[in-house]
Order: C-alpha cells, then structure tokens, then sequence
C-alpha cells in the first residue's frame, strides 16, 4: 500500500487560505479517481476537491469549518500501488520539471501585501482567542507582525464565515488604525488601548412591515468587492452610440442555420466578445493591471464575462485566450460558461485570470450602465440594449433619416492609466467594429 497526500489546491493567484466546507467522504470510505471528496471555499469561489487517485480515505487531518492553507496536506489516502508517489489535487496548478525527470513541488504562494510565517503549531491551522472566536494562521501572523494583542484582536470586526477574521479584515483595519494613530509631535501614549467597537445592533421594525434579510456568503464577498473596486481605481465612465443594424440583420438571417449547423444559438454577447478583442489588439494598454507603481501589460487577452446567477448573485466566468477563438469557438464558450455558471458547475480556473470584462445590461433591458471595474483589471465595458431609433444616414444622394437598429457602449476605466484619449478610442475603436460588421459574412 502506498500514501498519497491530498493537498488544499491553490485558487487563485491570491488566494493563501480556504475553509473546509465538508467532507464527502469519512475515513475508510473509498474514492475513485476524480472523485470529489470534500467541498472548500474562498473568498472567491466554492469548490469540489477531488482525488488524485483511486485508494481508500484513511486518515482526515483537518474538520469542517477548519481554515488551512493551500499546498498543505488535508487527508491520507492509500492505494494498492506500491510505487504510487504522493500527488496533489488535480485543481492544484500542475508540478514542473526540474530537469533531470523528476518533478518539483509548486512553489507555495505568498501573500504580496504581509509575508507569510508559519505557525508555530503544524498541527493546528488555526486558534481561538478568549472570546471564542476562530483565527487563521495567517490573520495570527499578521496581528503578532503588527503588534496586535489577543484583546485587540478580538474586537476587530470579521466578514468571513460566521463572523470570522479575514485577511481582508485585517488589512481594512490595519489602514484604520494607522490612520488614526496619534502624530509623533503630540505628547507619548501609552499603550494602545483596544478601541472603542460599536457593535452594530440589529435593525428592527417598528411596523412590522420590514423583513430582515441577512446576506449569504455571495452576496456578502460581491459587496466587498465592488467596495474595494471603487476606493481602489478612480473611476471614468465613457459612452458611445453605435449603429448595429449590419449586425443584427446577419444574425436574424443566420441563427437558425447556425443553430443546425453547430447545435450553439447565437446569442449577441460573442459577437461583442470578438470586437473586444480585435480593439485590445489595436489599444494593448487596456489589457493591463496595476502592481504597486509598475504596470504589468497582460500578453494573453482573457475576456471574463459577467453573468447573472438564478440567486440574484453575480459570477465573471473567463474565456481564456479568447483571441485564438473564431466566432464558432467564442459561442460554444460563451454558452458553455453561461450554463454551468447558472448550475454553480463552474471550476476555480474559470472565473479567474480576467484581463478585461465584458458585461451585457441590455440583457435586462437597461441601454446603459456605468459598471465597476473587476480588479485588478483597469477597464470593463457595458453594453446595452439594442433598440429601433430613427437616425441620420449619409448616403452618395445626402443625409436621409432611417430606422436603424441603435445601442449604446459605456466604459469604466482606471484613471490611474487609462487616461481619457486611451479609453475614448477603444470604445470608439469597438463601436466601429460593430458598425462595419459584415452583412454578407458567411459562418
């Protein structure tokens, strides 16, 4: 029998840490190959962790609701090959060579805002304070680096599952604290006292026409988001009015041989996707992010595509590379994304990597919006509905009004880069892709 080693795969780029959700699988059970064996989640997505291999569960080395980070051993499982090597997680980013043929063990992630230390405990990812609250070994790390006492550190307000401290929380108060910190000309303090935490009651109804709804985890994580967002990238909406009949008459006559011919509907959104990517082409310095005070210009065009969740929720699934993508290949993604986000069937690598989003208000019968930018990328662009409006048309015998099929385009973007010429002419840029869309295009 040999032992293999299930690992906490790593989500994302930023991602140290996730909370075991639950196990599929007690000890002694036994797991296939790709089986999922336990739930986890982040503060990014909910995931399945499966087996790297086929054997028997032996030993589980972490609980539900433990928070362990990535690349640490959870579980044991034994298989009936004795040369079998310890592997990871198929959701862990694959080993690399090192060379002589043998492979090497991924380079854990490190948090780039606080350098990680390791617990002094191996055996426990995690403590709790004297009020009984739940601490990861990286929010320990951070609060011993910083100077923060267990009293302290139990009044800081925690938006992780149920209540706990994330490193997001510590950070956010961290910048608090610096900045009410007393100037060095005032006269020495001692210690700092914990501070005053007003602990925010809960609303009541006085008619009893209100109901209390508490956010689920989601919705909790978006709005952290889109706060972050804005106090992050000083944000510069940009609009533009496109005519897209040629588009829409070529899709009205091709959608039903589209669909037989590939089994895809056609919806409006690829077609969007494809003049997204033809102006990134043209205007590089829209596919970039911000890393301190250097700007890392992504080589790789990788569209994230807002879709909108039967929960109410939000989710950007990302179409990787979507410049190696025909119209055919952009609609098969589309729709494949769209479902299973819709299923929550998504995996990590999908709804990660973005360098600029795209998202379709019109959907919901909106012609225009102002979005928030889904960090670290600096643009996102908003399509809206298309509509019937009379407008001018130049022609070779003078300016005749027609009907013509109208939209409107709207942009947001980083002003920390993306100046106002930069993000006026890529939208502008899109906008003339969409008007000299080919009426006679064949599939």
């Amino acid at each position: 029998m040999a032992r293999v080693e299930l690992v906490m795969p790593k989500m994302g780029e930023s991602i140290m840490e996730a909370t075991i959700l639950k196990w599929r699988k007690k000890p002694g059970d036994r797991v296939e190959l790709d089986e999922p064996v336990l739930d986890i989640a982040t503060d990014k997505v909910d995931s399945e962790v499966p087996s790297p291999v086929e054997g028997v569960l032996t030993e589980i080395l972490f609980q539900e609701n433990d928070v362990v980070e990535i690349n640490k051993t959870i579980a044991i499982i034994e298989t009936e090959a004795a040369d079998a090597q310890p592997a990871a997680s198929p959701t862990v980013n694959p080993a690399t060579s090192n060379g002589n043929g043998t492979a090497q063990k991924p380079e854990p992630a490190v948090a780039p805002e606080v350098p990680y230390v390791p617990a002094s405990t191996a055996t426990a990812p995690a403590k709790t304070g004297t009020s009984g609250r739940f601490y990861s070994p990286l929010v320990r790390t951070i609060a011993r680096e910083e100077g923060i006492g267990q009293a302290e550190l139990d009044t800081i307000p925690g938006t992780g599952m149920e209540g706990r401290v994330t490193k997001k929380d510590m950070l956010a108060y961290l910048n608090n604290r610096t900045a009410a910190t007393t100037p060095a000309t005032a006269p020495a303090q001692p210690a700092t006292p914990p501070p005053a935490v007003s602990v925010p009651q809960p609303a009541t109804s006085v008619s009893g026409n209100v109901e209390i709804v508490e956010m689920d985890r989601m919705r909790k994580l978006i709005a952290d988001h889109m706060v972050m967002s804005k106090h992050t990238s000083p944000h510069v909406t940009s609009f533009v009015e496109a005519d897209v009949t040629n588009l829409v008459n070529w899709r009205n006559r091709v959608k039903g041989e589209f669909k037989r011919t590939y089994g895809e509907n056609i919806t409006f959104t690829p077609l969007f996707i494809e003049a997204v990517v033809r102006a990134i082409r043209d205007f590089p310095l829209i596919n970039v992010s911000i890393e301190g005070t250097n700007i890392l210009v992504k080589k790789d065009i990788n569209i994230g595509m807002a879709a909108a969740l039967p929960s109410g929720n939000l989710i950007v699934p990302v179409i990787k590379n979507a410049d190696n993508y025909n119209l055919i290949g952009l609609t098969k993604m589309v729709n494949d994304l769209a479902n299973r986000a819709r299923q929550n069937q998504l995996k990590p690598d999908e709804i990660q990597g973005g360098t600029f989003t795209l998202t379709n208000v019109g959907t919901f019968g909106n012609v225009m919006g102002t979005p928030i930018i889904n960090q670290p990328q600096v643009a996102i662009m908003a399509t809206g509905a298309i509509r019937k409006k009379p407008a001018v048309i130049e022609t070779e015998y003078g300016d005749v009004i027609a009907i013509r099929h109208m939209m409107f385009l709207s942009m947001s973007y980083d002003h920390r880069v993306v100046d106002g010429m930069l993000g006026g002419s890529f939208i502008r840029r899109v906008a003339d892709y969409l008007e000299q869309f080919d009426p006679n295009r064949s599939l």
